[in-house]
This record gives C-alpha cells, sequence and structure tokens, in this order.
C-alpha cells in the first residue's frame, strides 16, 4: 500500500506546476454489480472451506464505496475538486468483519467461525494477513469540501439483495 499511495503523492506535486490533480483514494471494499474484490474471495473462500470466519471477536471494521458512488466522487474530483486534493471514497467508515462473515455464511450455507490470527492465515491464503486489520476511515472532509453524498446500497444491504451469491 505504501508504494501506492507514494505514487499518488507524485500526482499531487503536479499540482504545484500548474496541473489541476487530485486523487480519490478508495476503501478496500468497493462493492456492487460486478464486483470482483475483496467480497467475492471471501465469498469463493468460505464456498471452498465450507466455513465463512472473521479473526477473533470480528469487531475489526473495514470501510466500504458502492462502486456507483465511488464514480460520482472521481466525477465530482474532475468537475470540482481544487488542485492537490486529496479525496476518501468512503460511504461507510466501518463494516464489521463479523458481520460480513455472517451476512457471507447465510448466503453459501455454511457456518460462521471465530479463527486466530495463525489459523486465518491458513484458511483465508494471502487474504489472511488483511481479513483480522481493523481500517476504520472517513470521508467527512470529501464530504464537506465537494459535496459528495453517496446514495447507493450499504455493503451488507447489497450483500443480502445484489446477487453475490448466484452462481
Amino acid at each position: 500500500m505504501g508504494r501506492v499511495r507514494a505514487k499518488s503523492e507524485e500526482v499531487l506535486a503536479a499540482a504545484s506546476r500548474g496541473v489541476r490533480a487530485s486523487v480519490v483514494r478508495l476503501p478496500p471494499t468497493v462493492h456492487g454489480r460486478g464486483d470482483q474484490g475483496f467480497v467475492p474471495q471471501l465469498i469463493e473462500v468460505a464456498r471452498r472451506t465450507g466455513v465463512s470466519a472473521y479473526v477473533g471477536d470480528g469487531s475489526n471494521r473495514w470501510p466500504a464505496v458502492h462502486r456507483l458512488d465511488a464514480a460520482r466522487l472521481f466525477r465530482l474530483a474532475l468537475e470540482t475538486a481544487p488542485a492537490g486534493t486529496r479525496l476518501h471514497a468512503v460511504a461507510e467508515e466501518g463494516v464489521v468483519m463479523r458481520s460480513i462473515a455472517e451476512m457471507i455464511g447465510r448466503g453459501v450455507g455454511s457456518p460462521v467461525k471465530s479463527l486466530t490470527a495463525e489459523e486465518a492465515m491458513a484458511h483465508f491464503g494471502f487474504l489472511g494477513m488483511l481479513v483480522g486489520r481493523d481500517i476504520p476511515a472517513s470521508s467527512a472532509i470529501t464530504r464537506s469540501s465537494i459535496g459528495w453524498r453517496p446514495q447507493e446500497s450499504d455493503l451488507l444491504t447489497d450483500l443480502n439483495e445484489g446477487g453475490y451469491f448466484l452462481r
């Protein structure tokens, strides 16, 4: 993640040379129809292992945004963001991981289970180092500075209604 952030800072440096550059930072979970990211990978792990899991007590949080709300923010950034602006595309500041695992468990018909950090590495593979992290984020400055207002469904509603469990 550090290299990506360093590249975005290079983009923002262009603002000092008269380029109207801004950066939109996406949360780890960008959901909606056609999602091929984090959540579908968790669903696939639950199908493959027969268990939908979370780490520890599952209270760690993941920020999320619907892809259409993210697209609206990119448009607003192009149209209105001052040069050098950092914008956070966060509609939900922190969806509790246990809630995500419970929704996935219902969707695939598997039990939901707590794992230790060590067990998570074996269960989730490369995602094991991420699923236990608490990464709340805020878009308060983004919302107040350019008037972005997420309108689409939240992650858990999208999981429940968005076709994530269709094969």
